[in-house]
């Protein structure tokens, strides 16, 4: 085939792999599959489908919906059908999902598995739905094109459509609930070009080439790391592509899944770390580790409960992986490959293998083709063939982050002398949680500053599930500390009882030291120096955040 056009593998293991289970859909204990052929039959019916809407070339059709098996034969039909996919989170509200309907120049709309359609639906006018089948406990979703209806009266399409590499494959909107939407506009030769990073050497996917591949979907497929990591790595290699049924069945579906890549965030790996010492606590599991005999054992049952036996990569990206998880899981035997990157550059920027011990504290070194320096001002800039063609519709943003064919990341960093890459902050004051959102800070000082107790104060969470907020009490605080604790607690209710579940505060840590332009935490002006105020105490986050109080004393 001509190397100017994409080359489309899922049309390889439709034939090579007809008859073998491709999408695997759980319904209590029953798993429901299609094969590789049927999935390509429904798929090629549902791109003749689209075409008889008779959109214009290359139009966006919007996709919202958790993670199932319809899902990924929509996206698969809209790309046959020479269409771009615009897949959007299933939990938007109605004026979000209209706003981004609207700006984003969707001209159909595919809705499956939801439980608000309801309240979302008021959001989509003038432009028809495609409706998944119902699943039990959610949405019903009527006014709509049914999927059922449309399989049965519609013909395959007969011929492969391949797109050119230079093609928009996809529109993915990093924002859009306040200020301008930002929709990161990717081609086919991004995600054709990640192949590289499962053919090189390092095959940090551990994937088998031969199609020998299980692969567990839980993360949101409308988010740049699943569709990269999973349905596309299980597009191009083949296998199995399990989907989880609903959060209380997750740990069940992942046991019986036992997948051979498992995709994570911080958040994740987290709760499973809670989830082990619950049944068996650190003093007694550091026992039966230090016991030769029993410690195999002990880490191969963890393993197994955790799903792990047949992973051959355990893989966390969308944020940050503290240093003192990975060396949990290197404790159990397990080895967590940290990635960084971000929907501007498919996820494709920099990798720290965990079991080699070195790069501690980092996100690693670049990937094969990426080029990563440092700005004048500390931030991270990033060159590589992953890079997004333009942000939708925006060009002076465009121009603004994309300079010389290098991409402003706006996280802060430095690169240590071996190479290793390691992040500090962002450049405009927002951070990234453990669990992949974005914090504002000082949308969130506001609220703790008319309690008329702080000198300073700055949220923090760099690495962190939730923010905490650092302090430097006033001398009225000073006074009365038992006054204070008990205002403390009744304003970190009041806040977080209307916050949004990630912009919840956990802690509040009152320091003892001003921060001063001696001391390098604010400038002349006195202004704080976030990135400094990370790096004098990020060291003791984790620590701060695991405390049994609300409000410490330090």
């Amino acid at each position: 085939m001509d190397n100017k056009y994409y080359d489309f593998p899922f049309y390889k293991w439709e034939k090579e792999k007809a008859n073998d289970p491709f999408l695997r859909q759980p319904f209590g204990d029953n798993w429901e599959e299609y094969s590789w052929g049927e999935v390509g039959v429904m798929a090629r019916k549902m791109a003749t489908a689209i075409n008889s809407y008779n959109l214009p070339p290359k139009s966006n059709i919007g996709l919202i919906s958790k993670n199932c098996r319809e899902w990924i034969i929509a996206d698969l039909a809209i790309m046959m059908a020479g269409h771009i996919s615009v897949p959007f989170f299933p939990t938007l509200q109605s004026f979000e999902l209209e706003k981004l309907i609207d700006f984003g120049e969707v001209k159909l709309l595919f809705a499956g598995k939801l439980e608000n359609w309801e309240e979302q639906s008021k959001g989509v006018k003038n432009i028809p739905v495609i409706s998944f089948p119902h699943y039990d406990n959610h949405s019903v979703i009527n006014n709509s094109d049914k999927w059922e209806d449309l399989l049965k009266n519609n013909e395959p399409q007969k011929e492969d459509y391949y797109p050119e590499l230079d093609d928009i494959w996809t529109i993915v909107f990093t924002s859009g609930t306040t200020g301008d939407p930002k929709g990161v506009v990717l081609d086919y030769r991004t995600i054709y070009l990640t192949k590289i990073i499962v053919e090189s050497d390092v095959n940090p996917l551990g994937m088998d080439r031969k199609g020998n591949n299980s692969f567990f979907s839980y993360l949101p497929l409308n988010h740049i790391f699943e569709r990269v990591v999973l349905e596309f790595q299980c597009m191009r290699y083949g296998g199995t592509m399990s989907f989880v049924e609903s959060l209380e069945s997750f740990p069940k579906n992942l046991a019986d899944v036992q997948p051979t890549t498992f995709a994570g965030v911080p958040r994740i790996y987290n709760k499973f770390k809670d989830k082990i010492l619950e049944k068996m606590p650190q003093k007694r599991l550091n026992f039966l580790l230090s016991v030769p005999i029993i410690s195999s054992l002990i880490k191969k049952k963890i393993r197994k409960s955790l799903g792990w036996s047949n992973a051959n990569a355990i893989v966390s990206g969308a944020a940050f992986l503290p240093q003192e998880l990975i060396e949990w899981y290197g404790k159990l035997g397990i080895n967590i490959l940290n990635g960084y990157g971000m929907t501007e550059n498919c996820c494709v920027c920099s990798y720290l293998d965990t079991s080699t011990g070195e790069g501690k504290g980092s996100v690693g070194k670049p990937w094969d083709q990426v080029e990563i320096k440092i700005g004048e001002n500390g931030e991270i800039l990033n060159k590589s063939p992953y890079l997004l063609k333009e942000y939708y519709k925006n060009p002076d943003y465009t121009n603004e982050v994309l300079v010389d064919g290098w991409f402003n990341t706006g996280d802060k960093g430095h690169l240590d002398d071996k190479g290793y890459l390691h992040i500090t902050g962002r450049v405009k004051d927002i951070f990234k949680t453990s669990k992949g959102k974005y914090i504002e800070p000082h949308l969130i000082e506001e609220k703790f500053e008319k309690s008329n107790l702080f000198q300073q104060l700055c949220i923090v969470g760099l690495g962190l599930i939730q923010p905490i907020l650092l302090a430097v009490p006033n001398e009225q605080a000073l006074n009365n500390k038992e006054k204070t604790e008990e205002s403390l607690r009744k304003i970190l209710l009041d806040f977080n009882s209307t916050a949004d579940g990630y912009k919840k505060v956990k802690k509040i840590i009152l320091l003892s030291e001003d921060w001063t332009p001696e001391n390098g935490l604010t400038t002349p002006t006195l202004k704080i120096k976030r990135a400094k105020i990370d790096e004098a105490f990020s060291s003791k986050y984790q620590n701060w955040y695991n405390a049994s109080e609300e409000v410490l004393w330090e």
